[in-house]
């Protein structure tokens, strides 16, 4: 393959931190060995843990469960939330020269600064793209962001002042993952706790069911766009696909537990009308938005591949006239196969080209919408006016077609059917606000946290 250009953040930051990690799960086939990266702290600044001024890495003894609000004493309400007071596991130490790139890959220690990496290279990428230093919806109560292990927890959570880290073991495959080593996980959720700060908190407000989609869409699209800043991934994935996104390669399956099983899929065909009678589970909502914005980014990629003469006008009509057909791989696969053999350098080029007008767009949208009137046609509307100031329209027919074609602007989805539970991320008792002094108020709280109080007590 020809030379692929190194990412903005990895040259920006030759003069950081060096950590080893892992683009996707080194059990999965396609990943073997971690990728060295560079992270904004200059080298020697971080404090074993690791930690720095935004947040730090420990490994708890003894947690049995995760941050949230609990029953307390004599009907009240006790809010568990960092920083966790008890013992900890021995840290990730620096080597000499302040890089956490030493360490051994079986060692807890290698997770925790796997963990640290993964958040702080996922954070670098987002401040690029928004043009400015990312707060915590949680400023005022704590300054820094505790990550940490809840070793037996079935999920990864973002929290009030926290991301717990637990592992998996598939029920299809009966792969046990650790959640710790999968840098899609935990680039998802720094992405939830970017929309808390960008847009707000629900339970705060009345906000629109389709928020909740929304918020696991924002998520899933900081982990897919933040993938390929890794040299890695880039060529990992031409190389597999070479060029055709749609086919089944490691861009459109995130959230990976093995090599047949994936959590949500960014190519899909889920429509608006799938729900318009109403919904369950935000993450099935959220393919919507994410298989849209997907499709998105697949037509610029296209845009930029036809700019560049790397595919003919013929191979770009051809694919969009196929999308969703049965025979699309069949057809579409072998030119795309002749093409990317002529020029990988350029496809490359074309790729990153895609990957930072997303970055940039969906951070100029998260920036302008409010959380009181946000519903998918919303970030459709505000994406057509993101475009008209980046590239003056050009690609406004794209995003038309892509949003119309998914309902978006057409129908809205119905009602949610069942109260959000345990598995919900943008609504429960681990990302809600301190009631006050004494965290004994039970009024006021957010009814998520009510039912599941009245479930424990």
């Amino acid at each position: 393959m020809g030379p692929v250009r190194v990412s903005y953040v990895e040259t920006e930051h030759k003069g950081g931190t060096r950590f080893k990690l892992y683009p996707q799960l080194p059990s999965l086939d396609q990943q073997h060995e971690p990728e060295t990266v560079w992270v904004s702290s200059p080298a020697g600044s971080l404090m074993p843990g690791p930690a720095d001024h935004r947040m730090y890495v420990i490994d708890p003894v003894g947690k049995e469960k995760a941050y949230g609000y609990y029953p307390g004493p004599a009907g009240s309400t006790f809010h568990y939330r960092p920083p966790w007071p008890g013992t900890i596991l021995e840290m990730a130490y620096p080597d000499p020269d302040g890089h956490f790139d030493h360490l051994d890959v079986d060692t807890f220690q290698f997770q925790q600064a796997h963990a640290f990496g993964s958040i702080r290279f996922t954070m670098d990428i987002w401040e690029r793209y928004f043009e400015r230093p990312l707060e915590w919806h949680f400023q005022d109560y704590y300054d820094q962001l505790e990550i940490l292990f809840l070793r037996g927890l079935d999920n990864a959570f973002a929290g009030f002042g926290s991301i717990e880290i637990g592992s998996y073991t598939s029920k299809k495959t009966g792969d046990f993952v650790e959640f710790g080593l999968s840098f899609d996980i935990l680039s998802h959720e720094l992405g939830h706790l970017i929309i808390y700060k960008e847009i707000g908190l629900p339970g705060t407000v009345e906000v629109d069911g389709e928020y909740f989609g929304f918020h696991e869409s924002a998520a899933d699209m900081v982990a897919l766009i933040s993938l390929l800043h890794f040299d890695s991934a880039t060529v990992g994935l031409l190389e597999n696909s070479r060029g055709n996104l749609y086919s089944y390669n490691r861009l459109n399956r995130f959230g990976e537990v093995s090599d047949n099983y994936q959590l949500r899929s960014a190519a899909n065909d889920k429509t608006l009308y799938d729900f318009a009678d109403g919904w369950t589970y935000e993450h099935n909502l959220s393919q919507v938005m994410t298989g849209a914005l997907f499709d998105t980014w697949v037509d610029i990629f296209h845009e930029n591949l036809l700019d560049a003469g790397l595919i003919s006008q013929s191979l770009e009509d051809l694919s969009d006239r196929m999308e969703g057909d049965p025979d699309y791989e069949a057809v579409i696969q072998p030119l795309f196969d002749e093409a990317y053999a002529e020029n990988p350098g350029g496809f490359a080029d074309a790729l990153i080209a895609s990957r930072d007008y997303m970055g940039f767009a969906l951070a100029a949208i998260w920036e302008r919408l409010t959380i009181e009137t946000l519903d998918y046609a919303d970030v459709y509307e505000t994406f057509i006016e993101v475009d008209q100031d980046m590239t003056r329209g050009r690609y406004s027919r794209i995003i038309h077609t892509n949003m119309r074609r998914r309902g978006i602007g057409i129908i809205k989805a119905g009602p949610r059917l069942t109260p959000p539970d345990e598995k919900s991320h943008a609504f429960s008792d681990r990302t809600a606000t301190p009631m006050g002094a004494c965290d004994c108020c039970r009024p006021g709280l957010p009814y998520s946290i009510r039912r599941e109080l009245a479930r424990n007590s």
